[in-house]
């Protein structure tokens, strides 16, 4: 229970975290679509990991884990493009893209736990993906 807990405040404390990085973007047009769609995918891992938290069965807390992990490698793939644009400095993008990789692999490894705990073999090993593997293998430390 106190993992779950505190994967409910990772993710509420990475939405105020995305709330405030898209806030300081640039007042561009480029800034504020890429800015609009962070906001969105950021704020919907800390959204949707509490609807699963409130799943019905293991099956639906698997099934909606699988959107919360989405929605945190959108949100990577965002930071990285605002950087990549040069909208953001990439030292102002980095722990925010680290945090995003951090909460994801934790979400992972709770939704594989639970994929196998209730014998479910149709979920996609997502991180067995080859773009997710080197997202959130090669760069960071708290996901082997």
């Amino acid at each position: 229970m106190h993992r779950i807990n505190d994967l409910l405040d990772r993710t509420q404390a990475f939405a105020l975290t995305i709330i405030g990085f898209c806030e300081s973007l640039p007042k561009d047009e480029t800034s504020r679509i890429l800015g609009r769609q962070l906001l969105r995918s950021g704020t919907a891992v800390g959204a949707n990991y509490r609807a699963a938290y409130r799943a019905k069965s293991k099956p639906d807390f698997i099934s909606k884990m699988g959107t919360v992990l989405e929605e945190a490698d959108e949100s990577g793939y965002w930071i990285e493009l605002l950087a990549k644009a040069q909208k953001v400095n990439q030292s102002r993008a980095k722990p925010i893209l680290q945090e995003a990789q951090r909460t994801g692999c934790h979400l992972h490894l709770l939704n594989q736990n639970s994929a196998r705990k209730c014998g479910e073999r149709s979920v996609v090993n997502w991180l067995e993906r080859p773009c997710i593997k080197r997202f959130y293998i090669l760069n960071s430390p708290f996901c082997i």
